[in-house]
């Protein structure tokens, strides 16, 4: 582990600019880094915090082929559409760059072409898939199948994002081209891989001996790599979208989007200072990658390698990668706009950045996928940040405009009580500094938040609100204490909360914010005039969760429709098998609920020739009471079946809508009951 360090180079994975950013990118990635680069600069500390759209993905040119625009068009668009989210939900990026941008094609191209002069690359002629009518072969994002170890059927051709399993294309089982639905040919094509095999036991020494402090999700992931073995990794590919491959003989390729991407780091860096060689050839800097699970093996395996073979530059001192975030208790997809968008939510609830940036923080997804819902994210709003931490700043301040004309009153004798209180705000603050300085930012978060509630009891067991009548000079001291504790508070919060920090920081007046000044308690002179009270926080109320709720399930029922296409037709069967069938009109004379079921109901059905009993699964679409007497097509001739301990003689046809209910098949007409069906 690195402590000789004299600056932090912090570096946030670039989201890939074919969609808006959503509470999964949040959580992963930006949230924890700008925790920690917030951290720094409050502690003094040279650091820059670099990142940028990714835009050279196949993914990108997937959805331009969908919207029938170029790919230009589409980068364009999303990354001023994020950039500006960034930086209205406070991300704190010293530049939000692009892959697009000329210095960064003049970076990626030269350090390829720096490779290439030092003999790194080793040249392959392979077969690859080849889509004929499509007239291309297909990138790893153009190929889907059946993934070979889950058996995931929409695997893509470099990972199953079901299993985090990396893949290549030929793994795929049944594999089918993303463009035209066609099963795509093998084609001989030449390509410059990135011997990853010859490095395998620097990597085993890097990583496995000299970086065990790592993750345990991360140094697991890598050591699975390095236990299965390393293998030459190809460095480009065979389309018209991305930086083009700066040798002779590489018309119509380009550099593949994993060797691509993170030199948009260095390209950022580049474009930000003249000075960026500092930052990335100086072995007193820190290099830290902030990246979701989907990303490690490509930050800690294959960066790595592509610096290491350049020789100039440093490697990274840390990978502090999450888990993901999954919604409502399912994954995540913006293929499916199964998400929260950040956007979205700013438009929806405005001036609440700190709610949201506490709740993913709270219920980060550290080591394991961890699920965001509604119902938790105004609990945790109304409960915590309502409740203890802006209760406990609303009383102090209130309570000090009132009793001692918003100054703040002098220190009189401490009691163990008051001793107590103010001994844990350095405690705490040690707690969230060790905390922090580890990645381990949810049990920063909840150090802070102890001090919250430290504040909260305290103020609410010696009651200065009775104490006033008999005893001024006591209240002086507990406000006095409640002021020192707010004051940490405001500087303590930054990192987590910078929005309400900078309200709590002008309602105190505070001077002096920077991290030095925490853990003191007397950050607050006695004489010092604070502001007016205002609220932190606000109550998120039930019809605002219960609207986002109604947009998730709205989501739900669309993707159900495009999902629920017609279902391909059986094997043809003779027309003496369908004279078999005795399909008749009858009609529900009685019906009731099957107990200790949801979907049964037991239903006593007029024949013409019987009246017998079927038990049939639509007690989610209709209640007993609502379809007596209704006219149904049922089937009479069926063997009778043994359901929940009842016979059912019978069944009755049903179809589904366009919102995905059963409803019955009848005739439009009134018939008589036992009419043959024909």
């Amino acid at each position: 582990m690195q402590t000789n360090y004299k600056r932090t180079l912090i570096t946030s994975a670039l989201p890939y600019a074919n969609g808006p950013i959503h509470i999964g990118h949040l959580a992963g990635v930006y949230v924890p880094s700008d925790i920690f680069t917030r951290y720094l600069r409050l502690k003094g500390e040279e650091v820059i915090h670099v990142c940028g759209s990714d835009e050279h993905g196949v993914p990108i040119t997937l959805k331009a082929k969908k919207e029938g625009v170029t790919p230009q068009e589409v980068v364009d668009r999303y990354h001023e559409l994020n950039k500006k989210a960034f930086a209205d939900f406070g991300i704190a990026f010293d530049i939000y760059s692009r892959t697009s941008n000329r210095v960064h094609y003049e970076t990626a191209s030269e350090f390829f072409k720096t490779l290439y002069d030092k003999n790194i690359f080793e040249e392959y002629t392979t077969e690859q898939f080849f889509d004929p009518q499509a007239n291309q072969f297909l990138a790893d994002r153009y190929i889907t199948g059946t993934c070979p170890h889950c058996g995931n059927e929409r695997a893509y051709g470099d990972q199953c994002e079901a299993c985090g399993t990396s893949l290549n294309a030929t793994d795929l089982i049944n594999p089918k081209s993303a463009i035209t639905g066609n099963t795509p040919q093998l084609k001989e094509t030449k390509h410059w891989y990135l011997p990853l095999n010859k490095d395998e036991n620097f990597f085993k020494e890097w990583i496995l001996e000299n970086h065990k402090e790592w993750k345990t999700n991360v140094y697991g992931q890598c050591k699975s790599w390095l236990d299965l073995g390393l293998q030459p990794r190809a460095v480009s590919r065979d389309l018209d979208w991305g930086v083009p491959v700066p040798v002779q003989g590489a018309e119509g390729k380009v550099l593949y989007v994993w060797f691509d991407a993170p030199i948009g780091y260095i390209s950022a860096t580049k474009e930000l200072t003249p000075d960026w060689q500092k930052f990335w050839k100086d072995k007193e800097t820190r290099l830290l990658h902030f990246i979701g699970k989907d990303n490690i093996v490509f930050h800690c395996i294959i960066f790595p390698a592509m610096l290491k073979a350049e020789g100039s530059y440093i490697l990274p001192e840390n990978i502090p990668a999450n888990e993901f975030l999954n919604l409502e208790n399912d994954k995540i997809s913006t293929s499916r706009n199964w998400a929260v968008w950040l956007h979205e939510y700013l438009e929806d609830f405005p001036n609440k950045q700190d709610v949201l940036r506490y709740v993913l923080t709270a219920n980060a997804p550290e080591t394991k996928d961890n699920d965001f819902t509604w119902k938790d994210f105004q609990t945790r709003n109304n409960s915590e940040l309502v409740g203890v931490y802006g209760n406990f700043i609303n009383r102090t301040v209130v309570l000090t405009q009132k009793y001692f004309e918003g100054k703040v009153p002098e220190l009189g004798e401490l009691n163990a009580q008051d001793n107590e209180a103010l001994a844990e705000i350095a405690k705490l603050k040690t707690e969230i500094e060790r905390n922090i300085e580890t990645f381990h930012f949810r049990e920063a978060l909840k150090s802070f938040m102890a001090l919250a509630r430290v504040g909260n009891k305290y103020l609410a067991e010696t009651e200065p609100w009775k104490l006033i009548k008999t005893d001024e000079n006591k209240v002086k001291t507990i406000l006095n204490v409640c002021l020192q504790i707010s004051a940490n508070l405001a500087i303590l919060s930054e990192p987590f909360l910078p929005f309400s920090a900078k309200k709590l920081q002008e309602m105190l007046i505070l001077q002096n914010s920077d991290w030095k000044n925490s853990g003191k308690t007397d950050i607050l002179p006695v004489g010092h005039k604070i502001s007016e009270p205002q609220l932190l926080f606000a109550k998120i109320e039930d019809s605002e969760v219960e609207a986002q709720v109604n947009k998730l399930l709205e989501t739900k029922k669309i993707n159900e429709l495009q999902t629920n296409t017609a279902l391909k037709a059986k094997e043809n069967i003779q027309f003496d098998d369908f004279q078999k069938l005795d399909i008749r009109t009858g009609k529900i004379i009685e019906a009731q609920k099957l107990p200790k079921t949801k979907k049964l109901l037991k239903l006593l059905i007029d024949t013409g020739i019987d009246k017998r009993t079927v038990v049939s699964g639509i007690a989610e679409y209709y209640k007993p009471e609502d379809i007596i007497g209704q006219e149904v097509s049922i089937l009479v001739n069926l063997a009778p079946r043994n359901i929940k301990g009842i016979d059912s003689q019978g069944m009755i046809l049903m179809a589904q809508n366009a919102d995905g209910e059963l409803v019955f098949v009848s005739p439009q007409k009134s018939v008589q009951t036992g009419s043959v069906i024909s």
